[in-house]
């Protein structure tokens, strides 16, 4: 199993772990002033020669010039080097002819300083949707950004592409393939716009294993699915869901290659990595005080587990009900049947955590109110649903919804 080094979702915000240095990648930040005056607010990353580059990127049909852009380049020659750079305060969404010239502005002027192809330069922009990207402030300081690129700068990456995080978010993991070490490390930002499709995040992971794009590519689509497409906070999707992985091949261990035991390591252990990383993502949702695992079982086929699962995560009943500790069963009945998928009412049966609650139709003869709502105190909440019907399962993973949400999208924009 690969061992992962992570930050507690409790811990303070800026908390973060100790996160691996990858040989092959460094970093830099500073304040621009996209938005806020003194606040950093935009980061490179820069990869050695012979890097590759994969990723995924939200769905959404209004999606960012940026995403766009990576979209396009994704796959592209990458072996003379790539680099990231990303600024919060200002997604660069909906911002028509502008937003694809502020793009080009940005990748042509970091392929310039860095003395590589603009088609190797990726960018991603977090922030308010509809307003102009001043991409004067971040051009000026591209030469500033170089002159400060250092191996040991990951954790600052994190801290400047948060927009409403409270806390930064970063996992590592290492792993031994052939008696060499291959390692893992990723920054993540997302709290409020998150839902399944990416969710509304930005998503940046480096590893020094050798491996070629198309693998590579293959095992981050795979693993998203089960880790960044099974998390939601308010049922939004994004305008800028982007999640790059650069692969530098600088470690010592021997070339990844297909359907071997060192793929299989590899992969399990980058989807470790995103998924430690989109439970901080969940754990961090605006107004957030309590983490909950839909756990569903017992569907007919893959796609109504998946159907169940997300109805009871995006459900404002189930959540607000969570945020008060009422074990309100009777509104996961109701985001069952209202689902789509099929189900049987005299087959259902539901658990708060190890809290049988209701069976055969019916409450369950064994439950009492006050060890459903003594079970709601707890912050990890674990709601599981078994259909009864078939074999198949689904497991997504959201917060409650407080008041603290309506605070702070309400004034957010302004």
């Amino acid at each position: 199993m690969a061992k992962i080094d992570s930050v507690s979702p409790l811990a303070p915000a800026g908390g973060l772990p100790n996160l691996l240095v990858i040989d092959g990648v460094t970093f830099s930040t500073l304040a621009a002033g996209v938005k806020y005056e003194g606040r950093t607010d935009v980061m490179l990353a820069q990869l050695c020669a012979g890097s590759v580059i994969a990723g995924t990127f939200t769905k959404s049909s209004t999606r960012s010039a940026a995403v766009l852009d990576c979209q396009a380049k994704l796959g592209g020659d990458t072996s003379n080097g790539a680099a990231i750079l990303v600024n919060s305060g200002n997604s660069n969404a909906f911002t028509g002819k502008s937003g694809l010239e502020s793009v080009a502005k940005i990748t042509a002027a970091v392929a310039a300083s860095l003395n590589l192809d603009e088609k190797s330069i990726f960018t991603s922009s977090t922030g308010v949707i509809g307003e102009p990207l001043k991409w004067e402030r971040i051009t000026t300081k591209i030469d500033d950004l170089k002159a400060s690129l250092a191996p040991n700068r990951i954790a600052d990456a994190a801290h400047a592409i948060m927009t409403t995080d409270t806390f930064a978010k970063g996992a590592s993991a290492q792993i031994t393939l052939g008696g060499r070490p291959v390692k893992i490390s990723g920054i993540a930002k997302g709290s409020g716009m998150i839902a399944p499709d990416m969710a509304t995040m930005l998503v940046y992971i480096f590893t020094d294993a050798k491996i070629a794009q198309p693998l590579l590519q293959d095992f981050v689509s795979q693993a998203t699915d089960s880790t960044f497409n099974c998390i939601t906070v308010d049922s939004d999707t994004s305008t800028s869901d982007t999640l790059l992985v650069g692969a530098t091949g600088q470690s010592p261990a021997a070339e990844i290659t297909a359907d071997t035991p060192e793929a299989t390591e590899f992969f399990n252990a980058l989807q470790d990595v995103m998924l430690e990383l989109s439970h901080l993502v969940v754990k961090d949702g605006e107004g957030a005080t309590k983490f909950v695992e839909v756990q569903v079982t017992g569907a007919t086929n893959d796609e109504d587990a998946r159907k169940v699962a997300s109805s009871i995560a995006n459900s404002p009943l189930v959540k607000t009900a969570i945020a008060g500790e009422d074990p309100n069963w009777g509104r996961v009945v109701m985001a069952v049947g209202k689902s789509g998928a099929t189900a049987d009412r005299d087959r259902l049966s539901i658990w708060f955590g190890d809290v049988l609650v209701a069976e055969n139709g019916w409450v369950s003869p064994t439950y009492s109110e006050e060890a459903g709502a003594n079970y709601m105190k707890n912050e990890h909440i674990v709601v599981k649903v078994d259909l009864g019907l078939g074999a198949s399962k689904c497991t997504m993973w959201t917060c409650d919804l407080t008041h603290g949400y309506i605070t702070i999208n309400a004034d957010y924009r302004s």
